[in-house]
């Protein structure tokens, strides 16, 4: 029987009796990973860098701590790493647990293990921070209203009006701009790959029209020097000055216009659906989680007192 690839494997018959055929139920996973470290490789692979690097702190912070092979790994001694979080905020510590997890089951999968002993780990509760997290209207407006740089208030604006990641925006490329009728549209590579078209209003289309060069690979956004595209790194400074001009706090992030962008849409009467879609949302329990965040009305409204 020819051997199958599988998520790095390579699933082979276990040999039977002489002249008799494998049985498909006794064939064997050989896994391509034979160290923890090449573990790790398979298992990181074709994740996004920033995505490999938090993980790869997770996992080396978890190896300082147990100083043994994932195949000696016991239960008991999980359990006592994550005792070992309870000085981090409890988000923290459903990250760091969250990532030895995914690794345990990869490896499993994989054949590399043969139990997966994070299984029996349930990850902390976290409370919904949310709300504290999203922007009044009247804050995004001055913010945009201060900044008096053409490119960065576009920048600003196209975070906020086209609920834009960090990363999507920097990746954003000439041949991503398409005109429709007096406004135009965006074409979005969004997280865990997929892609989106992003309406714009004519306000919003005609300020990006001021970026657009002859070389349909050029991004929207460009550095100083005119050429490669704007960092992560100086999105976050552009989107930190505008949060301190317009007296806000300084935790502030690009993120956060995008998580108004939700919530004043619905706010408005847009549907949840269509919210999701415009995001990029996985589902549409995220999207709804901004209603909840925000509620317009609540039972104590109703009670006397």
């Amino acid at each position: 029987m020819a051997g199958v690839a599988i998520e790095g494997t390579r699933v082979l018959p276990e040999p039977g009796p002489a002249g008799t055929a494998a049985s498909p139920a006794s064939a064997v996973a050989v896994t391509a990973a034979d160290s923890d470290e090449r573990l790790i490789e398979l298992w990181l692979y074709g994740r996004p860098k920033r995505t490999q690097r938090a993980y790869q702190a997770d996992i080396a912070a978890f190896n300082r701590f147990v100083q043994k092979p994932l195949r000696q790994l016991t239960l008991g001694e999980l359990q006592s790493y994550q005792d070992s979080l309870q000085h981090l905020a409890t988000a923290s510590q459903a990250r760091r647990l969250s990532s030895i997890k995914s690794l345990l089951s990869f490896g499993q999968k994989t054949g590399y293990l043969t139990l997966n002993v994070g299984a029996a780990i349930f990850l902390p509760k976290i409370k919904q921070t949310l709300a504290e997290r999203i922007l009044a209207e009247d804050d995004v407006l001055r913010m945009l209203a201060l900044e008096r740089n053409t490119r960065n208030r576009a920048l600003l604006r196209l975070l906020y009006l086209g609920g834009l990641r960090i990363s999507e925006l920097c990746e954003l490329r000439v041949r991503d701009l398409v005109a429709r009728e007096d406004a135009g549209q965006i074409t979005v590579f969004g997280k865990g790959g997929n892609t989106r078209a992003v309406l714009l209003k004519a306000s919003m289309w005609q300020e990006l029209t001021l970026f657009r060069s002859a070389d349909p690979d050029a991004p929207v956004f460009r550095s100083r020097n005119g050429g490669s595209a704007l960092r992560h790194v100086m999105v976050h400074y552009i989107v930190k000055k505008a949060a301190a001009r317009a007296g806000l706090s300084a935790a502030v992030s690009a993120h956060w216009l995008r998580h108004a962008h939700v919530s004043h849409a619905l706010d408005r009467g847009a549907p949840a659906h269509l919210v999701q879609a415009t995001v990029g949302h996985a589902n549409l329990a995220t999207t709804s989680k901004y209603a909840h965040a925000r509620p317009s009305d609540s039972s104590s409204r109703y009670l006397p007192g």
